[in-house]
């Protein structure tokens, strides 16, 4: 088993594969914030390579062998495919070759409490709800982050060694390496079938993650997801429960409202009876879930509700998760990072009941094999929309493959006779078209976890263009 000490420094030079990822920056800063001699490469450069120069950190942006310069570990990212040239030359040397995954597992046992937030919708938000809260106490956390949070000003912070807070990705199986003193399971959904064989494929994986943890453990989750119960007669610590509306939790969320604006707020009973009341500056009933899972992890932890109460309100989300980015002839213009069937309905579904307009999804696919295995489903996801705009697909880590194309999504979106579909192959087609057809009181929200982020920025930065088009 692979241990890493970050004070020890045993480890003195460390190369970094894909260093340019959300997740691989962040613990590339880590080390360089220790001491360590940090190098890396990347396909191209990017606001996070830049910010890891700043601090010291050599990047190549080639990927080749003679990149690998006398390391004493390397750790690459799981884009990274066995033909790659650094990672055959880091192979054959006497030294440590892990993925990020086996690394940030080690990385776990050096804190006296580490939370690791898995799932398949929700990491990111419950991460970074409960490092808002954490980083407002009394203590001083470690953040990894796989978003950006504006309370850190980024995807990481680095403080004491008495937290650690960070999102456990089930890719590859990475689970299977980590070891939390506090663990949530914020759901288990059928996704990555690029990896997984099946459903069944992927809980037997959560079930391995679960035999990692100690008797002193703490588990959390979603008692109101039937795939959660699969998994909790391998949990050797101790599991803590949580639902809406459900009384056989130990924490039940009721008397669910939503104020002018669309936030949530709820009476939460706690484990030993009382009731506390939270309220929310986020949108979505689903969050309350997040929420949840956040009140839990830090109560559970020593923080007091004082201070959870008033993180929890004044949290108002990470970039690109339902985030507002301006306005368009008064369409109001929002980019999401949903890209799984079930995170894109219960998005739309929460902007469905606060918007008085046309709601209008652009909807950019992320992988052939997401999009080719669930595409029934990615049909289903858009039945509350009044239109939808479907991308060029995101191919991401995957090569082309022509069995499969976002003409196929769209067929099977309007074979359903719900919402209308069409297929706009560019960013630039797709902003001119949503200047043609917006109105005042739309909403017009681009989804996918590739970069369809930069279609709405672009759709606010060039609005001269659409009042032009509406002064003709």
């Amino acid at each position: 088993m692979f241990e890493f000490n970050l004070n020890e420094h045993k480890y003195k030079n460390v190369h970094f594969i894909g260093i340019g990822g959300i997740s691989m920056s962040g613990i590339a800063h880590l080390l360089l914030s220790h001491g360590y001699n940090v190098t890396g490469s990347d396909r191209k450069k990017s606001i996070l390579t830049e910010e890891l120069e700043k601090q010291g950190a050599k990047i190549f942006y080639t990927q080749k062998k003679e990149n690998i310069n006398n390391p004493d570990l390397v750790v690459y990212t799981d884009a990274i495919l066995p033909d790659n040239e650094e990672l055959i030359a880091s192979l054959i040397l006497p030294i440590p070759v892990v993925t990020r995954g086996v690394f940030l597992g080690a990385l776990m046992k050096n804190y006296k409490n580490s939370i690791a937030i898995s799932g398949s919708h929700g990491k990111s938000t419950t991460t970074s709800i409960i490092s808002k809260i954490l980083l407002n106490s009394k203590e001083d956390p470690t953040v990894l982050l796989g978003g950006e949070l504006d309370e850190i000003e980024g995807n990481f912070h680095f403080g004491s060694d008495d937290f650690l807070v960070t999102e456990a990705c089930e890719y590859k199986g990475n689970i299977r390496y980590y070891y939390p003193s506090t663990a949530i399971v914020l759901n288990i959904d059928e996704d990555h079938l690029d990896y997984y064989k099946d459903l069944n494929d992927i809980v037997e994986t959560f079930k391995t993650y679960m035999r990692n943890l100690d008797k002193d453990s703490k588990v959390i989750l979603n008692l109101n997801e039937e795939n959660n119960k699969l998994i909790i007669d391998s949990i050797p610590g101790e599991v803590i429960t949580y639902a809406q509306e459900n009384e056989d939790a130990d924490y039940c969320a009721f008397n669910i409202k939503f104020n002018e604006i669309g936030y949530p707020n709820f009476d939460l009973r706690m484990r030993d009876g009382a009731i506390e009341h939270f309220e929310m500056g986020i949108l979505g009933k689903h969050n309350i879930n997040n929420a949840m899972a956040s009140i839990i992890a830090t109560y559970e932890n020593g923080i007091d509700l004082d201070t959870i109460k008033e993180n929890l309100k004044n949290y108002h989300g990470l970039h690109r998760r339902m985030e507002v980015l301006g306005t368009v002839g008064n369409a109001t213009i929002m980019t999401d990072y949903g890209h799984h069937p079930n995170e894109i309905k219960v998005t739309l579904e929460s902007l469905r009941e606060h918007t008085k307009g046309k709601l209008i999804c652009i909807w950019q696919p992320h992988t052939y094999s997401r999009t080719k295995t669930l595409i029934d489903d990615f049909a289903k996801a858009f039945d509350v929309a009044d239109e939808v705009i479907v991308t060029e697909i995101y191919a991401a880590r995957e090569k082309f493959d022509p069995t499969i194309h976002s003409k196929d999504a769209v067929r099977k979106i309007n074979e359903r006779g719900i919402t209308p579909a069409r297929y706009i192959k560019t960013f630039e087609g797709a902003k001119k078209y949503i200047y043609g057809d917006i109105a005042s009181n739309d909403l017009v929200v681009t989804t996918g976890c590739g970069n369809p982020n930069v279609l709405a920025e672009m759709i606010v930065r060039d609005k001269a263009e659409y009042d032009e088009l509406k002064n003709k």
